[in-house]
């Protein structure tokens, strides 16, 4: 794991964070981790789907899939 330092956080930021953390009963180091990780799309920021959608919108693109198929024999286990 990494660990990061933020310098020149404003008193005021901290102390906001300080009564987040106390608030969920996390402590800042906790709360700091969990707001960066929702910050970067991790456990309640926005997943692959919200991100491509917003990107390009919903209209989607049309993909011509290959037929699936074997290109190989299946192992036969009785020999």
């Amino acid at each position: 794991m990494a660990t990061l330092t933020i310098r020149k956080l404003e008193d005021d930021v901290k102390e906001r964070l300080r009564v987040r953390a106390a608030r969920a009963g996390r402590s800042m180091e906790e709360e700091a981790r969990l707001i960066l990780t929702s910050a970067v799309g991790g456990l309640d920021g926005p997943g692959l789907l919200e991100r491509a959608q917003a990107l390009f919108g919903d209209e989607g693109v049309e993909v011509e899939l290959p037929e699936r198929g074997s290109e190989r024999e299946p192992v036969d286990f009785e020999s």
